[in-house]
């Protein structure tokens, strides 16, 4: 990633100074400030005021600022040179070459989607001097204009043409506004995606009906290449009659000289260059203007997009869209926002701005994806009864605190979620792990949908049927995961016969039933072992006492992993990967941490990966037993030892955080019995690493894992996945309220001695932030480190958590520590 940066940083020497480091537009920062501070005086909030769009839109944090609604399939927003994984960029350097409908937010691969961009353009000399190639159309954009809110999306072209858009679940508007006296021309690509993957596709023009259908074959952005998904758009030219199409055609181009366009033509029909060319082609279009007008010229076009055919994409627009204007629909989709932001309320005027804006902006991410595809089925997914959601991207990014996230607010749309798991199930015979374009994108460590589902089943047991899901389904597809492996578990499911066999993922095993990458081994142990904890979790709940018991031993089988001869730094014990013979195979624990001086050492999915762990060091995974924290403390020489190891970790720069198996390390000193050393390093960690620029986030958003880490972190809890517990940290705000329209019940949160000056990556000496006591509705609880769902957000009421500024005092639980598996915890269901 530092190379992306490094090119980016030589070729803006060479570019005009106004274009650098020159988005978004200054005057959406003052606008979100002011309404921040408005809200101070206001009963009532517009909660869509407060988000930046465009923070994660820098420092590869791959975040989508486009048009869109809560989980929305249609995304809609700009397709962009250099690495833009999402379209958009802030980067100042990179080129625009179009608008499209069709994108994902916050992953890290080479590009989701961008089919059917549309690129307004001026041609002076006419239909046959357009460029229309991805190079001969592209444009810088003009400084300083680049805007959006939830739901809307604005940029102006460094020619003067600006672009806009809004949304709907699967449709959306987008409107062009020209230079005075200009004529507007437009093309709407066919053969272009952001991965560059067309496999053949058609494109259709009716002249009569103002209305070009389009439909193609693309490759996955995260998956095997022999995939193809097929996606289709309808685009409605005429604006309910108010515009007129002037010239149209179609045009084909590559980047040696072909530049052909068909005047009148209305039909393509092209497969994939098995010789490898790449042919970009499209249609083209004019709109006549009155040639003494005065007016800068707008042209609206109307989209819809489906997984199902060009009919159904008409339909989508017709039946989404219908004739609304523009403010019509925007106005449609900032209610939606604002429904779901107004889940979580604060005290917006006792709160600092800058954590109310990371807040609801990171509130509006959560909700952003997967993408609600339901109704948009194709494959062996077609016709289905069930829900149906693309972009599980990825189940090993999203389980630890996006769903928890969901548990607390939003119960119905988890279950859609579920019901969408489990139909995969069904449809493939193991649970889907990354649904990318949806198609199977590769996995990562292992089945964590088993703890996706197993943390909905543990909060939502008693409404699961009456929210549309069988717990009995839910058990046998989690317990797919862990029995039986695929033939190929690189797509879906575990190594599990090996693992079985072992009671680790060996190194260097022979396996005559799978095919799978064969690396990650230490790290696939680990997550192996805690998606058997979650397994265990359902088989309690449901009564199953000898897979309770079987999946119990089974979730203590990462220590099977843990060398306790391996040194790094002074400290002693770390996991390695290991060989069947049961020897250990030694990878310094530094290897692919911050601190490896090895700055192209492989760590990720690639096959000469050697490391046996997976985008992590072994500094960085021997923290990882979110569910038996108290034996790592004792395989570590003790609580001692384990603090003064957490704090080297940190303070030797070895911690990432933008990597998922750190999420909840900030908070292990609890377990250690000094929960004011987790409030003090979650403060550092969160303005250390996070912030309201375009660069807020530390890395890729991975479908809001982000977003979420943070709501958490300023709300002042943690949740541990798999389990109905929540870890107590010392909240950013005052007060706020959770509501859950599902059960009905809201819960408010006071902060008794606040002080806002404890809102810093360094809280000053003497300032009230440590948790003295917590109480639920009146009822002082024995500790102050944990409660549980059960207790504190499912009958709704008030707690209240009262801070001090005597460190001394408040360092320590009180009664109990967070509970581990191995000490008596999580003995029975709730």
């Amino acid at each position: 990633m530092p190379a992306f940066h490094i090119a980016a940083f030589v070729f803006a020497l060479s570019l005009p100074s106004f274009l650098v480091n020159a988005q978004p537009a200054p005057e959406l920062q003052e606008r979100i400030s002011q309404a921040i501070a408005n809200a101070a005086n206001e009963t009532s909030h517009d909660y869509t005021s407060f988000v930046n769009v465009f923070i994660g839109t820098d420092n590869f944090g791959d975040v989508c600022p486009g048009a869109s609604v809560p989980f929305g399939m249609a995304k809609i927003t700009t397709d962009m040179t250099g690495y833009s994984p999402s379209g958009y960029i802030t980067d100042a350097t990179q080129y625009i070459r179009g608008l499209s409908p069709l994108h994902d937010s916050g992953t890290g691969a080479s590009g989701d989607y961008g089919n059917f961009a549309v690129m307004p353009l001026l041609c002076p000399s006419g239909f046959t001097t357009c460029g229309t190639s991805w190079n001969n159309r592209q444009r810088y954009r003009k400084a300083n204009t680049d805007d959006g809110s939830p739901g809307y999306f604005a940029l102006t072209l460094d020619n003067e043409i600006k672009m806009e858009a809004t949304a709907t679940r699967r449709a959306g508007l987008e409107r062009f506004t020209f230079p005075t006296g200009s004529k507007p021309y437009f093309l709407i690509d066919l053969a272009n995606d952001l991965t560059q993957s067309f496999a053949g596709g058609e494109m259709d023009i009716d002249a009569e009906k103002g209305r070009v259908t389009i439909g193609g074959w693309y490759g996955s952005s995260f998956g095997p290449g022999s995939f193809n998904y097929h996606t289709f758009a309808c685009y409605d030219l005429l604006n309910g009659g108010n515009q007129t199409l002037d010239e149209y055609g179609v045009w084909t181009a590559n980047n040696y000289g072909l530049d052909a366009k068909g005047l009148h033509q209305t039909h393509l029909n092209l497969t994939r260059s098995l010789i490898g060319d790449h042919y970009e082609s499209g249609a083209l279009f004019s709109f006549a203007t009155p040639t003494s007008s005065t007016t800068a010229p707008t042209i609206t076009l109307r989209v819809g997009v489906s997984f199902v055919s060009a009919a159904q994409a008409c339909t989508n627009a017709e039946s989404e869209v219908g004739s609304r204007s523009f403010d019509e629909v925007w106005a449609e989709a900032k209610g939606l926002w604002n429904e779901k932001l107004g889940r979580i309320e604060i005290d917006v005027g006792g709160t600092p701005q800058n954590v109310t804006e990371m807040l609801y902006s990171s509130l509006y991410r959560a909700n952003l994806t997967p993408n609600n595809a339901t109704g948009e089925t194709q494959g062996k997914y077609a016709g289905t009864s069930s829900y149906y959601f693309d972009s599980f991207y990825a189940s090993w990014d999203t389980y630890r605190t996006f769903y928890p996230l969901m548990t607390l607010t939003s119960a119905a749309e988890y279950a859609q979620i579920v019901d969408s798991y489990i139909d995969g199930w069904r449809k493939e015979g193991w649970l889907p792990e990354t649904r990318a374009n949806n198609l199977p994108g590769w996995t990562q460590g292992g089945s964590s949908a088993d703890n996706i589902l197993s943390h909905f089943a543990v909060h939502y047991h008693n409404e699961a049927s009456a929210l549309g899901i069988d717990l009995d389904e839910l058990y046998s597809s989690v317990l797919t995961d862990g029995e039986i492996n695929p033939p190929e578990w690189n797509i879906y499911g575990r190594q599990s016969n090996v693992y079985k066999q072992y009671g680790y993922v060996p190194y260097n095993v022979l396996d005559t039933s799978s095919v799978g990458r064969q690396t990650r081994e230490a790290s696939r142990t680990l997550e192996y072992s805690f998606e058997d904890f979650g397994i265990r979790q359902v088989a309690q709940l449901l009564g199953h006492a000898d897979d309770e018991e079987k999946y119990t031993n089974r979730s203590y089988w990462y220590r099977n992993v843990w060398d306790s001869s391996v040194e790094s730094d002074g400290f002693i014990g770390f996991p390695q990967k290991r060989s069947p013979d049961g020897s250990f195979s030694f990878t310094d624990p530094i290897n692919c941490s911050p601190n490896d001086s090895n700055t192209s050492r492989p760590c990720s999915l690639t096959e000469d990966n050697v490391n046996g762990f997976y985008e992590s060091s072994a500094w960085e995974y021997a923290w990882f037993a979110p569910h038996d924290t108290a034996h790592l403390i004792e395989a570590m020489g003790g609580n001692d030892t384990f603090v003064s190891r957490l704090d080297h970790f940190f303070d030797a720069g070895y911690y990432l955080a933008g990597n998922e198996p750190s999420f909840q390390t900030p908070i292990g000193y609890h377990y250690a019995n000094h929960p004011t050393k987790s409030v003090d390093r979650v403060r550092e960690v969160v303005f250390k690493n996070f912030g309201i620029t375009p660069a807020g986030l530390p890395g890729n958003d991975d479908q809001a894992a982000m977003a979420s880490l943070l709501t958490f972190h300023i709300l002042g809890l943690y949740p541990v996945p798999s389990t109905t517990q929540l870890l107590i940290l010392s909240p950013f705000v005052p007060t706020y309220t959770i509501h859950n329209p599902y059960l009905g019940v809201s819960t408010t949160v006071t902060v008794v001695g606040y002080d806002p000056a404890s809102v810093a990556q360094t809280i000053p000496n003497g300032v009230s932030a440590y948790v003295e006591s917590v109480a639920i509705n009146g009822e002082t609880l024995p500790s102050r480190c944990h409660f549980d769902f059960y207790d504190a957000f499912r009958l709704g009421g008030n707690i209240t958590i009262t801070l001090t500024a005597d460190k001394a005092a408040a360092d320590n639980c009180g009664d109990a520590v967070p509970e581990s598996l191995s000490t008596g915890g999580f003995s029975g269901a709730r």
